[in-house]
């Protein structure tokens, strides 16, 4: 049996779940998030407590426990707390600023790149080096984080580029002169 898909969902006091034709809302203080429940996976909800069961033990079947589960989990976390993915800047005028929802980026370009978020995505700047992404849908917040990291991703000789928090980057030696 799936690790992950076994593993129970405890649902928080102010997360209210409704299933209905396969597909799961979740509501919470943050908003409103759906799941699709595939057919092959059955579910119980009782007490505040959701689990997921597979029907069979077909290799689709298989796969689909763990990710159902998985996926409810992240929209339940995601209604109740939301989640945050923090970035940093590092090179010689390159700094960040958030012109109201949006975010305008200097970073060595000819020109500054603002970025317009899609719904459901905030912005935090802490220092003109320092920002994060924040919202209630895990997979996009980091798909917008990562968009954002592409712009200008760290390279390996000076280090300069958009990198995520606590990301390590091998740095690579420079060329050396003959002697």
């Amino acid at each position: 049996m799936s690790r992950i898909g076994k593993k129970i969902i405890e649902i928080p006091k102010s997360v209210s779940v409704t299933i209905q034709n396969n597909e799961l809302t979740s509501v919470g203080p943050k908003g409103q998030l759906k799941v699709q429940i595939p057919e092959s996976i059955s579910y119980t909800l009782e007490n505040g407590v959701l689990s997921f069961s597979r029907t069979s033990d077909d290799k689709k079947v298989r796969a689909l426990h763990g990710l159902t589960r998985a996926l409810t989990n992240s929209a339940i976390t995601g209604v109740s707390e939301g989640f945050e993915k923090k970035l940093g800047i590092e090179g010689v005028g390159f700094r960040v600023e958030l012109k109201g929802k949006r975010l305008l980026l200097t970073l060595g370009f000819s020109h500054p790149v603002l970025f317009i978020p899609p719904d459901g995505i905030e912005f935090a700047v802490f220092t003109p080096t320092s920002f994060s992404v924040k919202g209630i849908n895990k997979q996009l917040v980091g798909e917008v984080s990562a968009i954002i990291r592409d712009l200008r991703p760290p390279e390996p000789y000076k280090g300069k580029g958009i990198r995520y928090e606590g990301e390590v980057i091998r740095r690579k030696a420079g060329k050396s002169s003959k002697k």
